[in-house]
């Protein structure tokens, strides 16, 4: 943890304010007509999600917490954490399931993820924006519909359901989003 002046504070920052942890979202430095100029920082709570607005004058100090995005590889679940391994070291780390919330799903075995370390802590994590998984249920094609007209419910082989393009069939693996699991492409080969 290092301290800084406020006016220091940069998008992208994490620091420490009344014992939590906040991601720096944006700051904008306020002169007023008379005394000194203040620095308005929009900031997000990195355990609750909430936003917040905050000013500090110039010479205000900040704790700022050092930051570190790190690639490991998913090995396994258990319980409740992830088990995730240093690609470098072969160093196993274990991370909460909480920490992917609905993206959890997409998470596959050997899978590359990123996941930001703050003071050693990991607090985020990022998967791939694409990942291949198999249609394990998708209703026929309905007799006179178009193609272009509507996609159909499929349900992949992680559990998710998504919409997907009338022409895909059962045991088909497509591509699709990790942030909202939609359908982005037939998967190739």
């Amino acid at each position: 943890m290092a301290k800084m002046q406020a006016n220091q504070m940069r998008a992208g920052m994490v620091i420490e304010f009344e014992g939590q942890r906040y991601t720096v979202l944006k700051q904008n430095i306020m002169i007023p007509g008379k005394g000194a100029a203040v620095i308005q920082v929009e900031m997000r709570n990195i355990r609750s999600g909430a936003k917040k607005d905050q000013r500090w004058r110039t010479a205000d100090t900040v704790e700022r917490l050092t930051t570190e995005d790190k690639e490991f590889t998913f090995s396994y679940a258990e319980g409740e954490m992830l088990v995730l391994m240093d690609p470098e070291s072969y160093e196993q780390t274990q991370v909460p399931k909480e920490i992917l919330g609905d993206r959890l799903p997409f998470l596959v075995e050997n899978m590359t993820v990123n996941v930001r370390l703050i003071e050693g802590e990991p607090v985020s994590m990022d998967l791939p924006e694409q990942v291949t998984l198999e249609v394990v249920e998708a209703d026929p094609v309905v007799k006179g519909q178009t193609a272009a007209s509507s996609y159909k419910p499929a349900v992949l082989s992680n559990g998710v359901k998504t919409m997907v393009p009338p022409f895909i069939t059962v045991g088909e693996k497509i591509v699709v989003k990790t942030e909202d699991g939609s359908y982005y492409e037939r998967a190739k080969g």
